[in-house]
């Protein structure tokens, strides 16, 4: 498979979709590494796809979903990760951004490989490259139906065994505050592509069932009409809303400086985007809930929203009870 630079990329989503040729993109976190493969040419012992209109998994899954799941990770360095939050509230309490997502990357250990997992995973979105990662996200990027575009950004977690579990995360006042930010921000980056954009939902409860039991998280739904150009140049319009809000912070420019600051290691693919484009609709992911490989350890990212009210402690304990994998 070929990897595209930025704007080899976005060329040929824009070439693919005046074509009218279905295709699969995975687009790194930092648009300089992205892979946009027509469907007919895709080799399934190279990359797998499963999005909720289609998807590639083959018919022989070769993975027995019997075997018992074995699950260990390390927990990141806690004074590393105290460096990188107080870089964040920092910058924080400079005024340079009010909310930061703030990542890292875990070392587990496992008896399943990569693809089995992309077999085994239950996740709306789930893609597989081989050697290299494998994502299986619940959070929807944004969907183009007609000239109606979509965003459902994500933010917010409790474990759904915690008594009054919904009550205390639609009250917990910094999960509220991060969401609206949040929304704001998408709301901003819908208009760079639409008009009459609004929010349809605004923080409802997902229920989520991984390895580890189930857990809440909120979302909300923004919606736009998309502008005449960006009809006919789907890669103009992906790439202009990249990288996403939800796995950057606000306001974004600054805000992805920071993060590269704060962060000790190389995002990748992980908060990047995934999807699927045909017939001039397109359904994609933002690339949470990953696992690579440098090739001798396999690596979990995971990560939250930082303010400046967080508890450190709090964040910490919330990227631990992110390190989970939806098979059950």
């Amino acid at each position: 498979m070929n990897i595209y630079n930025q704007r080899e990329a976005q060329q040929r989503m824009n070439e693919l979709a005046k074509a009218n040729k279905s295709f699969v993109f995975i687009i790194s976190y930092n648009q300089k590494k992205a892979y946009i493969e027509e469907l007919e040419h895709i080799d399934a012992s190279e990359m797998l796809y499963a999005f909720p209109a289609i998807n590639n998994i083959p018919t022989d899954k070769t993975a027995s979903n019997n075997t018992p799941v074995e699950w260990i990770f390390d927990a990141p360095d806690r004074a590393e990760y105290q460096r990188s939050i107080e870089h964040v509230k920092t910058n924080q309490h400079n005024g340079n951004s009010y909310l930061t997502n703030l990542t890292c990357q875990i070392p587990i250990h496992t008896n399943l490989s990569m693809r089995e997992i992309f077999l085994r995973s239950t996740a709306k979105y789930r893609c597989w490259v081989k050697n290299n990662f494998v994502c299986f996200s619940p959070e929807i990027f944004v969907r183009i139906e007609g000239q109606t575009i979509r965003s459902f950004p994500m933010k917010g977690t409790i474990a759904a065994n915690t008594p009054n579990a919904a009550e205390i995360l639609m009250n917990n006042a910094k999960e509220a505050a991060e969401h609206a930010t949040i929304v704001d921000l998408i709301r901003n980056d819908l208009s760079i592509v639409a008009n009459q954009v609004s929010v349809e939902r605004y923080r409802y409860i997902d229920k989520l069932t991984t390895n580890k039991g189930q857990i809440l998280q909120t979302s909300s739904e923004i919606v736009g009409q998309i502008l005449p150009h960006y009809h006919t140049n789907v890669g103009d319009l992906v790439f202009s809303l990249l990288p996403a809000g939800s796995i950057t912070g606000a306001p974004k420019s600054i805000t992805t400086r920071i993060i590269a600051e704060a962060e000790t290691y190389e995002r990748g693919f992980y908060t990047g985007v995934m999807g699927h484009w045909a017939n001039g609709n397109l359904d994609s992911a933002v690339m949470i809930r990953f696992i690579d490989t440098d090739g001798k350890q396999l690596f979990y990212k995971a990560g939250g929203g930082i303010t400046a009210q967080s508890n450190d402690d709090d964040e910490y304990n919330e990227i631990l009870e992110k390190v989970y994998v939806p098979i059950y």
